[in-house]
C-alpha cells in the first residue's frame, strides 16, 4: 500500500471519529422533600363575610307639635344617655300648664264647698230637718266635685308631660347621626317628627348568613364524624377588618334566625361582641372567623404537595421501595397553606411535598431536608390552585 493510500485512510478514520456524539450524561434525580401523613384532631375556622350593626339604634322624634328652637349637640359625636339634643319652644306649653293649674284650683275650691255643704246637710238629715232628696243632692255634688278635681289633676299632669317633651334627650349613650330638622322648623309627632338617630356602639352586633348548601354540608360532615362542633355550638368569633387588622375583643353567637330567607335561601347568624374603644362602626363590612369546631382524625397536607391532573387532584406517594406512585385524592377545605384530604391517604404513608411537580412515576428521587432553589420543570401535573375545592367562606346579606 502506498503512502497516499495510507494518508487517505487516516483522514477518513479521523472524520469518522469526529462525527460521533459524546455519550449523554445520566439524568439527575429531582431534589424533593417528603412528609409522613398523620391523622389528628385538627381545629378548623369558618370564615364569613359579615356586616356590623348597632346593638341598639333609636330614632329621636318629636312627641309634641311645635317650633324647633335649638340643636344642642354636634352631629356625628358620641352622646351620653340623658344628654339634651334639641330644645323646642317652651312658651306655649308653659302657658297651657298654667291654665291647667288654674282649672285645678277652681275644681279644688268647688270640692271644698261641696264637702262643707255635705257636712252640714248630713246631721240635719239625721234629725229629719231636711228631706232625703236634699241629702242625696249634697252627696252627689260632693262626689261630682271630687271627680272634677281628679280630671283637672290629670290635665295638669298632661301639660307637665307636654312641657317636658319640649326638651328632647338621648335615651342611650351612642353615636349621633345628622339632624334631619333645623332650628325654626315646625315639627309634629309622626313621620315629620323624625329629628335624628342614636346608635349604641358597645356592644356591637356582627351579622352574617349561612346558605342552605353550607348548612346541609355541615350536617352531613357531623353525621359522618368528619366534623365536630363545640358544646352547645358556643363558637368564639373573631373579627377581621378590611385591612387585615384583628379586633382585640371576641364575640359569641347570640341569635340564629328560625327560618331561611325566601329571597336569598340563607338564614341569619348574629354575633355580639364588646366594642369599648369604638373600633367598629355600624354598617362596616368585616370578616367573621368562627372558631371552636374541629375535624377528628383529619389528614392535613401542604397545598404544594397536591397537584391537579386532568381528572382529579393527586399526590405522589412513596411505595415500599421508595418509588413515587401517583395517588388520586379527594380534597376538602383548605386551612392556611394546607388542605384537608377527605379520601385517598392513610396515616403513616409518605408523600412528596417540595419538588412534586418534577417527579415522574417510579423515577428516582433525591430526598433532601430543604427544597432546592432551582426553578421547577413542568411534568405530569400542575400545582393545584388554592380555592379550587369548596371552602368554608360565606356571604353576608
Amino acid at each position: 500500500m502506498g503512502l497516499p493510500t495510507v494518508c487517505l485512510a487516516g483522514v477518513f478514520t479521523l472524520l469518522a471519529g469526529c462525527g460521533k456524539e459524546p455519550p449523554a450524561p445520566g439524568r439527575q434525580p429531582p431534589d424533593v422533600t417528603v412528609m409522613t401523613v398523620t391523622a389528628r384532631d385538627t381545629p378548623v375556622t369558618f370564615e364569613f363575610v359579615a356586616q356590623t350593626e348597632s346593638s341598639r339604634e333609636v330614632e329621636i322624634r318629636a312627641r309634641v307639635a311645635g317650633f324647633l328652637e335649638r340643636r344642642l349637640y354636634t352631629e356625628g359625636d358620641l352622646v351620653k344617655a340623658g344628654q339634651t339634643l334639641f330644645q323646642m319652644d317652651r312658651k306655649p306649653f308653659e302657658a297651657a300648664l298654667v291654665s291647667a293649674q288654674g282649672q285645678l284650683a277652681q275644681q279644688q275650691a268647688r270640692w271644698e264647698v261641696a264637702k262643707a255643704t255635705l257636712a252640714r246637710v248630713r246631721p240635719l238629715a239625721a234629725q229629719n230637718a231636711v228631706s232625703k232628696m236634699d241629702l242625696d243632692n249634697a252627696v252627689g255634688a260632693e262626689r261630682e266635685a271630687k271627680a272634677a278635681v281628679l280630671a283637672a289633676e290629670g290635665s295638669v299632669r298632661t301639660e307637665q308631660l307636654n312641657l317636658s317633651y319640649t326638651t328632647i334627650t338621648s335615651p342611650l349613650a351612642g353615636l349621633s347621626s345628622y339632624a334631619k330638622k333645623q332650628e325654626g322648623s315646625y315639627v309634629t309627632p309622626g313621620e315629620s317628627g323624625l329629628l335624628t338617630s342614636v346608635s349604641q356602639m358597645d356592644p356591637m352586633y356582627v351579622n352574617f348568613s349561612l346558605s342552605e348548601n353550607e348548612t346541609l354540608k355541615y350536617r352531613d360532615d357531623i353525621a359522618a364524624g368528619r366534623l365536630k362542633f363545640p358544646p352547645r355550638s358556643d363558637f368564639v368569633v373573631e373579627i377581621m377588618l378590611a385591612d387585615g387588622t384583628m379586633v382585640p375583643d371576641r364575640g359569641q353567637v347570640n341569635f340564629l334566625a328560625p327560618s331561611f330567607s325566601s329571597e336569598t335561601g340563607t338564614f341569619l347568624v348574629r354575633v355580639v361582641l364588646p366594642n369599648p374603644k369604638g373600633l367598629l362602626r355600624p354598617g362596616q363590612f368585616v370578616r367573621a372567623l368562627a372558631k371552636g369546631a374541629s375535624r377528628p382524625n383529619a389528614i392535613l397536607v401542604p397545598q404544594k404537595a397536591v397537584l391537579e391532573g386532568a381528572k382529579s387532584h393527586f399526590v405522589w406517594v412513596l411505595n415500599a421501595e421508595g418509588k413515587p406512585e401517583q395517588r388520586a385524592v379527594d380534597v376538602g377545605e383548605w386551612q392556611g397553606d394546607d388542605w384537608f384530604i377527605s379520601n385517598g391517604l392513610r396515616a403513616g404513608e409518605r408523600i412528596v411535598v417540595d419538588g412534586a411537580i418534577r417527579v415522574s412515576p417510579g423515577g428516582p428521587l433525591n430526598i433532601v431536608d430543604k427544597p432546592a432553589a432551582a426553578a421547577p420543570t413542568a411534568t405530569a401535573g400542575q400545582p393545584a390552585k388554592a380555592g379550587s375545592p369548596a371552602t368554608s367562606s360565606g356571604n353576608s346579606q
